[in-house]
């Protein structure tokens, strides 16, 4: 969107006002389109990606995380931050689902790109689905990850979602926008 749009706020300042391993949170002074100054605080991070992993066989690769916010385990699918060193999304995607789960796909492809939260936070999340995973060995989990992968069926995930079993908001985005928007012949 163009700054001179009547509805962009002007930016007069901007600063880290907290940084911690994997965000921060950013104050900055504003200038509403009425001439208001106020300030907005945003949590900021890296673009991530967001991947959906099919076996040879057709099941979904899914982890099991614990989510010190929530303080229990998070069954979903494996989500990682872009590294500087990637050379692409679909680089990052590959990456992200090894170190995670232990598996490596023989593809991916983009499912689709979303802002989640995007009035409190820059997030942006790239949608991957992997095609032909099969587990490689061991995962490379980061120092603050514990993680157990799994394998479910498809319909299996969507009927824990709509147990309200799966509660990742990344992960029930991505499965639904998959089986609302995928052609589903395609992949299996």
């Amino acid at each position: 969107m163009a700054e001179d749009d009547p509805l962009a706020w002007e930016t007069l300042d901007s600063e880290v006002a907290y940084a911690c391993p994997g965000f921060d949170i950013r104050h900055e002074d504003v200038r509403l389109p009425d001439g208001t100054k106020t300030d907005f605080d945003y949590l900021s991070e890296s673009e991530s990606v967001v991947v959906l992993p099919f076996t040879e066989g057709g099941d979904v690769v899914v982890i099991e995380e614990w989510r010190q916010a929530v303080s229990r385990v998070s069954r979903g699918l494996p989500v990682g931050g872009v590294e500087p060193e990637d050379e692409s999304l679909e680089a990052s995607a590959h990456r992200e689902l090894t170190e995670e789960t232990g598996y490596e796909a023989d593809r991916v492809s983009h499912l689709t790109t979303v802002e989640p939260a995007n009035g409190i936070a820059d997030s942006v999340l790239h949608y991957f689905v992997a095609r032909d995973c099969v587990p490689s060995g061991k995962q490379e989990l980061d120092h603050n990850e514990s993680i157990r992968p799994s394998t479910t069926t498809f319909d299996a995930l969507k009927e824990k979602i709509q147990s309200d079993s799966v509660y990742d908001g990344r992960t029930v985005l991505g499965i639904l926008y998959y089986e609302a928007f995928s052609d589903r012949a395609f992949s299996e």
